[in-house]
């Protein structure tokens, strides 16, 4: 069965429509339901596998600082891709590139039965998927739907109820890097949910990821990014600290860079941030009000959890005055700036 014989009768859907069948739910996977129209759904009794045709264009949606050079990877690779995004002039480097710039997300979903999602926050992803009204089931049914993105893992284990009972899948695929990785195809991606369809992904994302790891079911995956990032935002703030140490002492930034690179400490990320910080060089690669929001995530899931987080609280602090100067499309090491702030108050 083919996507568009889904979705052909798919028009006579309005996207403001409220749901019609809320408690429909599905628990055997080894079937799918077809929208008939807005008030009836069918069961089609064969496996979903002859469905999924790995042949088939893969859907990409969301192209933004990650989501473009995560798309491109894909097409250099060869994949047959169709991609949309919100705003029109992210398609061009795709098209150039050989992928298919779908009209809207209908036009994407009705071509394309793996859909991956790299989008900002939980808000664009019920925008795109439909959900909450009668659009809901005629994106998602049939379809493997894979969140790249950052979201609560709470709204994540709720979104994959709601695709499982409209008869989709959904596959956590979280990604660890900025947009440096992005680009060399050297992210680190955590996945969750259906083993088979983890392993049918697996080669799909071996051009975005040069590692790719199994949490487990949803919303592990989540959760493990989170942790990871915990770990991340309280080293690159600590550098920045650091940095801002170095340099009110009056030392050499060269001489403290070379120091870090050649110890113990050193990796990828230190490398990267400590030559933007001698350099003063602040464009993006993971954007500050980005990683707000996902330190604010981290908070949340800590306190959900009964965990102790103080260092996640000052990140939280110190992200948030980065912002309020005006610096929410700059670079995470730009949080030196709030360090700069405290530093020239009047003392008292």
């Amino acid at each position: 069965m083919s996507g568009g014989r889904l979705f052909e009768k798919r028009g006579r859907v309005n996207i403001h429509d409220k749901p019609t069948y809320p408690n429909f739910k599905i628990c055997n996977f080894d079937h799918f339901v077809i929208p008939i129209d807005r008030y009836r759904l069918a069961y089609d009794p064969q496996r979903r596998q002859a469905v999924m045709d790995t042949g088939k264009q893969i859907g990409f949606i969301g192209l933004g600082t990650m989501g473009e050079p995560m798309a491109l990877n894909l097409c250099r690779a060869g994949q047959p891709l169709r991609v949309w995004n919100r705003t029109p002039e992210r398609t061009a480097s795709l098209k150039k590139a050989g992928a298919m710039v779908a009209t809207d997300p209908d036009d994407l979903f009705e071509h394309c039965d793996t859909v991956l999602l790299m989008l900002e926050n939980e808000a664009a992803t019920d925008a795109v998927l439909g959900r909450g009204t009668g659009a809901f089931a005629y994106r998602v049914a049939g379809h493997c739907i894979v969140a790249m993105g950052t979201t609560s893992a709470r709204y994540s284990l709720d979104l994959s109820r709601d695709i499982a009972a409209v008869g989709g899948y959904y596959v956590e695929a979280p990604v660890s890097g900025s947009r440096k990785p992005a680009e060399a195809g050297q992210l680190i991606g955590m996945l969750a949910g259906p083993p088979e369809e983890i392993e049918r992904l697996r080669p799909l994302l071996s051009p975005v990821c040069k590692q790719l790891f199994d949490c487990g079911p949803v919303p592990a995956a989540l959760q493990m990014k989170l942790a990871v990032n915990t770990f991340l935002i309280t080293m690159v703030t600590g550098l920045a600290e650091a940095g801002h140490f170095a340099a009110r002492h009056g030392l050499d930034m060269d001489r403290f860079a070379d120091i870090l690179n050649a110890g113990p400490m050193a990796s990828d990320v230190s490398r990267m941030k400590i030559d933007k910080l001698r350099s003063r060089d602040f464009r993006r690669q993971a954007g500050i009000s980005d990683v707000l929001k996902n330190s604010r995530l981290v908070v949340e899931a800590a306190k959900a959890a009964g965990t102790a987080h103080p260092l996640m609280e000052i990140c939280v602090g110190l992200y948030e005055t980065t912002e309020a100067m005006g610096e929410h499309e700059r670079d995470m090491i730009t949080v030196i700036r709030a360090f700069e702030a405290e530093a020239d108050k009047p003392q008292r």
